[in-house]
């Protein structure tokens, strides 16, 4: 059997002119919802969180991610799982960013947006060189 090659999806870095419409253009109204989530998660996740500026990305299978723009460890605890470990802001985004789509997606399971969103951007962990720590924290 022949294996089909596919490239690997990328992530893009939603410059400050397309911040305002990140949102809604990939939750629809449900933004302000997700936003609200996001922070809440990144708070049960990282108690010395204290919010911030965070950067978007879009990923060019249609999905997203939100990720504190300050570059510094952020060290996270899931407590349902037993994660304890010391992520870069990027991890730490994708992981509070998974966590906010799962939870919306139960929450509100008429609203496909929200598990749209978090098979996109499992589908980009899948090849992204922290997937180890990524999946070891939601799984």
């Amino acid at each position: 059997m022949e294996r089909i090659a596919h490239a690997p999806i990328t992530s893009i870095l939603v410059p400050e002119a397309g911040r305002l419409k990140f949102l809604p253009r990939h939750f629809d109204f449900y933004g302000v919802v997700f936003e609200r989530e996001l922070y809440a998660q990144m708070g049960h996740l990282c108690e010395h969180y204290t919010g911030g500026l965070w950067n978007f990305h879009d990923l060019d299978n249609g999905g997203c991610y939100l990720a504190p723009s300050q570059q510094h460890a952020y060290h996270l605890i899931v407590n349902g799982n037993g994660f304890d470990g010391t992520v870069d802001a990027e991890t730490a985004g994708i992981v509070a960013t998974l966590f906010a789509l799962s939870h919306l997606s139960f929450r509100f399971p008429s609203i496909d947006i929200f598990a749209e969103r978090f098979h996109q951007l499992r589908d980009y962990v899948s090849e992204h060189p922290k997937r180890r720590q990524i999946f070891a924290a939601i799984d």
